[in-house]
């Protein structure tokens, strides 16, 4: 089993220590969640490991041709490199010989009557069907598809693709490649919720080792093995996902009296978000939710019930907020949003979702007022007061310091109850303590800055947040602040957000748009809604597939009063009796559409119609065995 053991692993930048002789093991098959507020070095530390950072100090030790696939959080690529081109640009055998066998594909296709490149282009064919190269072909075009590249994208010059289709082919690149370790910073930004399904079954069927830097917190939860934190110039280790995690700290800070109720409670509510999360994914989780709910229950007794919630008084909002008639937008022939009408109200908190290029940005826009709709109307109340958190930050002074930026909009502001807050304790709230205030704008690293901007538009306060992706790159730490104070805030919340967690805890309304210029409205949790379109989606292609009827799977609650009856209804029984020969029926189609994954080749349709196939049928297994361990329960009483 090969492994990388990390010790004496110390990094200082300029006259800040990040880390001093840190230490871990990580062994085949682990996969670790590396977490921290920003700044504390968590991407160096993975640049340390990948050898493209020097660290002050390091001992490792590990297996010789020990291979380290990195996922840089911003990747660069050469001018004139395809997507395909980028994707095998590893230096493995088998990635190599995939780049050759694309190039001279490309020049059959410009000079097909050449016999020299037709020569070429067979031995190149043998050579792939010798070394099994057509499995990473497949697998790399499939990645792609996957990420939410098109193949008309795979010729195309990777430097003319927006940011965060880079980033995702930057994926693709790391996700194909033969590695012992694979080092992932922020694989799920920008990515929508079903790439990053998909990526959280990639990443569980890795066959190295994983470290993973992440803000996403259900993914987090999925895929970990271990949890890694970096606080106080230190590494501390934790076993199991991040929901024990946040057990085993909510514990130890729940035991520590010097502990603030603050932090306490701010554990408190991600445990309940991750105990919900728990149930619904799995039947297996009753142990680690008795525990939950046990130290849920202990918490509670604590009579403490301050919390992060900032208070803050808004600037007051009339009865009137936005009201749109018939709002209508189009760049070209595109139609974004056609005739949507709306009426925002006091206290509204609504995500917008949807496919990327549908127009959640555009639509942010229009009631920021950065942009003016074709038609219709937008009318905005005259106490309206909006603070706009964008995608891309706007131009900092980098010799400015922390403290002068967030006063140059306030000195300090109210909350409810009158109080004052000055900038210096806002900056402590929103994580940056009182020792670094002093520091330029210039010295942070990309998330501090985005949680700095973020700040200074709250001390100017609001009535209306319009947060576009405000997840991508904060931490853990700062989303839990975040989300405390918009449970507080009074006015209006408008979020465009890929982030389940975020969306779950936060939005209590979803505008979604269809990318044709259509806007329904749903009240479901995120989650909740992703799983009726799941249901809507996949009822059709399991209808294809021979089975009996079967009830729809209870609640656990009524599972469990099930299964003390010990006894199957009729219905049940002639499904008990049928099932294990469906599930073996599914098996086989399954290894029948492997093997024809693998005879795809270079065939790219056949290969994505073998695919999805494969996926409809690797759902209907899943629900197979779910029915056949509900059924076994109470057969066996």
């Amino acid at each position: 089993m090969s492994h990388l053991i990390v010790s004496n692993c110390t990094k200082t930048v300029g006259e800040k220590t990040l880390f001093k002789d840190i230490e871990f093991t990580i062994l085949e098959g682990q996969r670790a969640g590396l977490i921290g507020i920003n700044g504390t070095g968590k991407s160096t530390l993975l640049g340390i490991l990948a050898g493209i950072v020097d660290a002050d100090s390091i001992t490792l030790d590990h297996p010789n041709k020990y291979r380290i696939a990195h996922l840089k959080q911003d990747p660069q690529f050469e001018e004139g490199m395809t997507v395909l081109d980028a994707v095998f640009e590893g230096d493995s055998p088998a990635i190599a010989l995939n780049r050759k066998y694309e190039d001279s594909l490309l020049k059959m296709q410009a000079d097909p009557e050449s016999e020299k490149l037709q020569d070429i282009m067979f031995k190149y064919q043998q050579e792939m069907t010798d070394t099994d190269g057509w499995d990473i072909n497949a697998a790399a075009k499939t990645a792609l598809t996957k990420l939410g590249l098109k193949q008309e994208h795979f010729e195309q010059q990777v430097t003319s693709l927006s940011g965060g289709q880079q980033k995702r082919v930057a994926l693709a690149k790391t996700l194909i490649e033969p590695a012992d370790l694979f080092l992932l910073d922020e694989p799920t930004n920008h990515l929508d919720v079903q790439s990053t399904e998909w990526l959280t079954v990639m990443v569980k069927n890795l066959k190295g080792a994983v470290i993973v830097i992440t803000h996403d917190r259900y993914f987090l939860d999925a895929i970990s093995t271990h949890v890694y934190e970096i606080a106080d110039k230190t590494l501390y280790k934790h076993s199991g996902n991040y929901g024990d995690f946040l057990e085993a700290k909510a514990i130890r800070q729940e035991m520590d009296v010097a502990s603030e109720a603050k932090q306490r409670n701010r554990f408190r509510a991600e445990l309940k978000w991750i105990r919900r999360g728990a149930k619904a994914r799995s039947t297996k989780q009753k142990a680690r939710i008795q525990r939950f709910d046990d130290l849920s229950e202990s918490l509670q007794k604590d009579n403490d019930n301050t919390s992060l919630e900032m208070g803050l008084a808004t600037t007051r909002l009339g009865k009137k907020v936005i009201e749109g008639t018939d709002v209508t937008k189009a760049f070209g022939d595109k139609h974004l949003i056609n005739n949507y009408s709306f009426l925002l109200q006091q206290g509204d908190r609504i995500g917008i979702i949807g496919p990327n290029g549908a127009g959640k940005s555009t639509l942010l826009n229009m009631l920021a007022g950065k942009l003016q709709p074709d038609s219709g109307l937008l009318d905005v109340g005259s106490t309206v007061k909006i603070a706009h958190f964008t995608q891309h930050l706007p131009e900092m002074d980098s010799n400015e310091r922390m403290i002068e930026y967030v006063r140059s909009t306030a000195n300090d502001i109210t909350d409810d109850t009158g109080e004052h807050h000055s900038a210096a304790s806002m900056l402590e709230r929103f994580l940056f303590p009182l020792k670094t205030h002093g520091t330029q704008i210039g010295k942070l690293s990309g998330g501090e800055r985005k949680r700095l901007f973020l700040l200074k538009l709250l001390m100017d306060q609001p009535n209306i947040l319009l947060m576009d992706e405000p997840t991508n790159d904060l931490d853990i730490d700062t989303l839990s602040v975040l989300e405390e104070f918009i449970e507080g805030f009074k006015g209006v919340v408008i979020i465009i957000s890929h982030d389940r967690f975020f969306l779950d805890r936060i939005a209590k309304k979803l505008w979604v748009l269809d990318g044709v210029g259509g806007i329904d409205e749903s009240h479901d949790i995120y989650t909740d809604f992703l799983a009726k379109q799941n249901e809507k989606k996949q009822s059709p292609k399991i209808a294809k597939i021979e089975q009996p009827k079967v009830e729809v799977v209870q609640p656990k609650a009524e599972i469990i009063e099930k299964s003390d009856k010990k006894k199957l209804s009729f219905k049940e029984q002639k499904e008990w009796s049928s099932i294990q020969k469906m599930i073996e029926k599914v098996e086989k189609s399954i290894m029948e559409q492997e093997d024809k994954v693998k005879k795809a080749g270079s065939d790219f349709t056949l290969l994505q119609n073998a695919t999805d196939e494969l996926e409809t049928l690797n759902a209907e297994y899943e629900h197979l065995i779910e029915r056949w361990e509900y059924l076994s329960d109470i057969v066996e009483g």
